[in-house]
């Protein structure tokens, strides 16, 4: 299976949207911390930005912890938290993550920074009110992808940075059209996009390196719940990706839910379309019963 160049998401575009009618569009954070350095690797500090929802003051709330999209090589934490408004509103404190890009570090760079900000929250997690049992790893595109990542890597992986091995187990993931499978469907690297390969790199393990960065090979029956949009427009990363993924999961057991946006392309996603997903996202959250009941709409015909 081929994916295609990944482009570069703007996170607001596709969360910017309605929130649940039990919470608020209105709610913003009670504090925010901005540029934490989070781990130094080869003599550079990464940095995440912290969203606090003001229910931490009173007991530990859920906490999103986003990655931003780019094709692994560029793109950027957003600046500002308005665009996981809906997030913020059903009761979730934000963290934002800066990762190596692919120019920086290959494979598995930016997966390391992804577990070791997943780390960094546990560890954390008192001085910001965070939940441990109530961590959901998010990301769009490439995104998507190291949240999958994040999330799916057993506690005795092989590619953890010793600083940041333990990480806890992730309550569920939401990835937003990510790709699962990184191998081309082929045994050879070009196969491969030039986007993969060029986060994968060459050489005579890039195969091995595929399928070691690719979701779908860590999967197991008590994988985190996944939820899954995409459109079925898309032209970079295919939905048949993220339909190989749905299928994958429905046959190990793990609770999951595919969102097709009719008419979506990659990340623009037609203004109800978008609604529709992030409304679907959080009822799958409450589903879980990882948001409060405050945020999560209720029963139909109560």
């Amino acid at each position: 299976m081929q994916v295609s160049v990944l482009g570069p998401i703007v996170a607001a575009a596709l969360l910017a949207t309605a929130s649940p009618a039990a919470a608020s569009d209105e709610a913003g954070p009670v504090r925010i911390a901005k540029d934490i350095p989070y781990l130094t690797t080869g003599g550079k500090a990464l940095h995440l930005d912290v969203y606090v929802h003001s229910a931490a003051a009173k007991a530990p709330t859920p906490v999103l912890i986003h990655f931003h999209g780019g094709g692994w090589a560029r793109g950027a934490r957003p600046e500002s938290w308005t665009g996981f408004r809906p997030y913020l509103a059903a009761g979730m404190s934000v963290v934002t993550v800066q990762y190596r890009l692919a120019g920086e570090a290959p494979a598995p760079a930016a997966v390391q920074d992804a577990r070791c900000a997943l780390h960094w929250v546990s560890a954390n997690a008192a001085e910001y009110g965070f939940d441990t049992s109530r961590i959901i790893v998010s990301g769009t595109s490439a995104g998507g992808h190291l949240a999958l990542m994040a999330g799916l890597l057993s506690t005795d992986n092989d590619i953890d940075l010793d600083a940041c091995k333990a990480a806890p187990k992730a309550a569920a993931i939401l990835d937003f059209y990510g790709p699962a499978d990184l191998t081309g469907g082929g045994t050879v690297t070009d196969a491969r996009s030039p986007t993969i390969a060029n986060w994968i790199g060459g050489g005579s393990d890039a195969n091995a390196m595929a399928r070691k960065m690719s979701p779908i090979t860590h999967l197991a029956p008590d994988s985190p719940p996944i939820f899954i949009a995409h459109g079925d427009a898309d032209p970079i990363v295919p939905v048949t990706q993220s339909i190989d993924l749905k299928q994958r999961l429905d046959a190990l057991g793990v609770p999951s839910d595919l969102f097709i946006a009719i008419g979506g392309g990659h990340g623009k996603f037609p203004p109800e379309q978008r609604s529709a997903m992030m409304k679907r996202a959080i009822a799958f959250l409450c589903g879980r019963k990882l948001l409060s009941a405050g945020a999560c709409p209720a029963p139909e015909g109560i």
